[in-house]
């Protein structure tokens, strides 16, 4: 690590939540290995990110000396936006707390080297450019993701139809798989949607970036790299996979001490992220998929989503077992099975010897981690792009199988207990695992010394300090 240039200072700017600030701060981590301060602003939202971050934000700046936190003053109020989704109201934050990010920008001396937006919050690129400071774009989801968003405004041109009407139509995007239709963010179902306007805004914006770095490396999405590479863009820089270490020592960990108990590559792993519910009649379901299957299983089970009004996005109470699964399946399972209470440590889950299959809502920071740890996946989506990381991880990367029934209302315990065992037993599934180790060998190249993600981190640093 080199020594911390004071003078040299990067500001990031996530949008709230806790989600975005993790990227973020896994990024900022990155910049201090060369040398670089860097300062995170804090945006404080009206509406509930379902996480408070203070704790963490804490954590951080004590083990980090050279990242700090500035927290921009909230605008007074937000004005009245009739959509559903809360994407559409954090537009309305971050373009609101624009004077208080150039006040805080002016405020700065020296300047800092670069300001770097993610994706959320492009509303502030003009202020940059006001200001004569170099504005990049952070985009913590995959190549494929981004060369829908560079597409975007195209397709919007080409319909006067939302994308909800059109069901499961395939939408063709150059470089990329036929995507469903209905497979993409809720938000941008409905062209009439304030969000749905918010991110065709920020789609047309990417282009007047000074770059981009983004979440993945070549090897991984090498064809949308090179359709992209191939149009009059902003360099784009890959320097994953950045991926986020648990935060503690958790070897001493129950699970892990049961994995260490477990053959090599014989257990299969269930984790849905943060924001991952079921109700309880999925929960059975899984429970009885994962019994008739036969596999040694490890799964993260949560409590169902609340059904109070009001509470989206409410961290839920902690499950209890004994109501939540099928009578006498704890018991029944023990010698194949363990259920953990809503977290587990994944990073070193994944990586652990005893786990061979991961069932995953393909959140891209879960894929990104299970090809770092060469875990072949199920993919089940439930929110955000995961519909579309589905479709990339399938028929572009080949890395994973769907979860059938993931559409519907309920997915069958005997459609979990046939995807599982195709995973761990099949022909086929032993190829795909085959072939996730590879691409961990490939994530792995690409940031060793020399590597093209550390190189590529290493080049934008450099042009930095001209």
């Amino acid at each position: 690590m080199q020594a911390t240039r004071k003078n040299d200072t990067v500001v990031l700017f996530p949008s709230p939540g806790m989600g975005h600030l993790v990227s973020m701060v896994e990024l900022a981590k990155l910049f201090t290995t060369q040398g670089l301060s860097v300062t995170i602003l804090i945006a404080q939202a009206h509406y509930n990110t379902g996480s408070t971050t203070s704790s963490f934000i804490s954590s951080v700046s004590i083990s980090n000396p050279s990242i700090s936190f500035h927290h921009l003053p909230p605008p007074p109020s937000l004005p009245p936006n009739p959509s559903p989704h809360h994407e559409a109201h954090a537009f309305d934050l971050l373009r609101l707390s624009n004077p208080s990010l150039l006040h805080f920008l002016v405020s700065c001396s020296p300047p800092p080297r670069a300001l770097i937006l993610d994706f959320f919050c492009i509303f502030s690129l003009d202020v940059a450019k006001q200001v004569s400071i170099p504005c990049y774009l952070f985009f913590t989801s995959g190549a494929c993701i981004l060369r829908f968003f560079i597409h975007f405004p195209t397709l919007h041109s080409l319909t006067t139809e939302s994308f909800k009407q059109l069901g499961a139509e395939p939408v063709i995007i150059p470089g990329l798989p036929p995507i469903p239709a209905n497979h993409m963010p809720l938000p941008m179902l409905d062209r009439d949607d304030e969000a749905y306007k918010g991110f065709l805004y920020i789609a047309g914006r990417i282009p007047d970036f000074d770059g981009i770095l983004i979440n993945t490396f070549h090897a991984l999405e090498p064809r949308p790299l090179n359709i992209m590479a191939s149009m009059k863009l902003p360099p784009i820089y890959c320097i994953g996979p950045l991926i986020k270490e648990d935060q503690e020592r958790t070897s001493t960990a129950e699970c892990i001490s049961w994995l260490d108990m477990q053959p090599k590559s014989s257990v299969v792993f269930l984790c849905f992220g943060s924001l991952g519910l079921f109700s309880a009649e999925q929960l059975k379901e899984i429970a009885h998929g994962l019994e008739i299957s036969g596999q040694s299983f490890l799964w993260v089970v949560r409590s169902p989503p609340s059904e109070t009004p009001g509470k989206y996005m409410v961290a839920p109470a902690e499950p209890d077992l004994d109501v939540l699964l099928p009578q006498g399946f704890l018991e029944r399972t023990k010698e194949k099975g363990m259920v953990v209470k809503s977290w587990a440590p994944q990073v070193e889950v994944l990586k652990h010897d005893a786990v061979g299959g991961f069932v995953t809502h393909c959140g891209w920071n879960s894929v990104l981690e299970a090809v770092c740890a060469g875990v072949g996946m199920v993919g089940w989506p439930l929110y955000a792009e995961q519909r579309m990381n589905l479709v990339f991880m399938v028929e572009e990367m080949m890395l994973g199988v769907e979860m059938r029934g993931y559409e519907e209302e309920l997915v069958t315990g005997e459609e979990v207990g046939r995807r599982v065992r195709w995973l761990m037993e099949s022909d086929q599934g032993k190829e795909l695992r085959e072939r996730t180790l590879k691409v961990k060998e490939s994530a792995h190249a690409a940031l060793v010394d020399g590597g093209p993600s550390r190189s590529a981190l290493e080049s934008l640093v450099a042009l930095w300090m001209q």
